[in-house]
């Protein structure tokens, strides 16, 4: 249940959160505000859209993360002190319940969830790095995210517009950090943090590992930077055309790094 496209270059793309597919009857299960899937990274695969003509490779989910988060791990252990959602999500991020009473998934569904949809993600997420990694001698992987700008349960106040996590310098090499950290901090009319609420999810955290020239990153970009403000959701065409050369300046970025010693 997911898009996939290899790309030419070291960098791959992935966004694990933009699905909205549920099944039917899981729908059933859902409340109704649940049903909205109102904590979905709302068309951030749409925002990279012009990855491929740099030729850099996307995998992009179409299951929500309601059925089952793609960026925890698959025992669910936490991986902030602060409250956050599971890798089966019971709560949305305002702390309403998502299944009505007594649908909670059972431990067989979410074994078979984790199977069927965790696991081939992760699956064609490790094989594209080690395949880019064997070609180029490195690879650099983007985890592509995105969220309200206030959400009280999860983060106090305003979120910044740009937040780049790399797990506390653990997760890329501190040239590669550096250089999109100031590719996104020198950007005009745009807030930005490094290591702030967001360090990185598991996918960074997995999927980082310099010492074997594999370098991840986690941009989380504050909804307000490209949503228009509207009943429906859609991309404000004004916002966008001045975030996209931001986007286009990091995955360029990212792209064109090479590892130094």
């Amino acid at each position: 249940m997911f898009d996939f496209t290899p790309g030419t270059t070291p960098l791959l793309i992935s966004v694990p959160h933009a699905g909205t597919w549920i099944p039917d009857e899981l729908a059933e299960a859902f409340t109704a505000r649940a049903r909205t899937l109102p904590d979905t990274d709302w068309l951030v695969d749409k925002l990279y859209g012009f990855a491929g003509n740099l030729g850099v490779g996307v995998i992009s989910a179409n299951c929500s993360r309601y059925l089952v988060d793609l960026n925890r791990p698959p025992d669910d252990s936490s991986l902030y002190n602060s409250k956050t959602t599971g890798l089966f999500p019971l709560m949305d991020f305002i702390g309403d319940p998502i299944y009505h009473e007594g649908r909670n998934p059972d431990e067989s569904e979410c074994a078979e969830r984790l199977n069927r949809y965790w696991n081939p993600y992760h699956y064609q997420l490790q094989a594209e790095l080690t395949r880019l990694q064997a070609l180029h001698g490195h690879a650099v992987l983007l985890d592509a995210h995105s969220i309200a700008s206030e959400v009280p349960m999860l983060f106090p106040g305003k979120l910044p517009d740009f937040n780049l996590g790399s797990n506390d310098g653990a997760s890329a090499h501190a040239d590669l950090i550096d250089r999109a950290w100031t590719c996104l901090r020198a950007q005009p009319g745009y807030s930005s943090v490094l290591d702030g609420r967001f360090k990185g999810g598991f996918i960074t955290r997995r999927y980082g590992a310099p010492e074997t020239d594999i370098h991840a990153l986690q941009l989380e970009l504050s909804q307000a930077t490209y949503l228009a403000m509207k009943t429906e959701i859609a991309i404000d065409a004004t916002k966008y055309r001045e975030l996209k050369p931001v986007l286009e300046q990091l995955v360029e970025t990212l792209t064109q790094w090479k590892p130094v010693a």
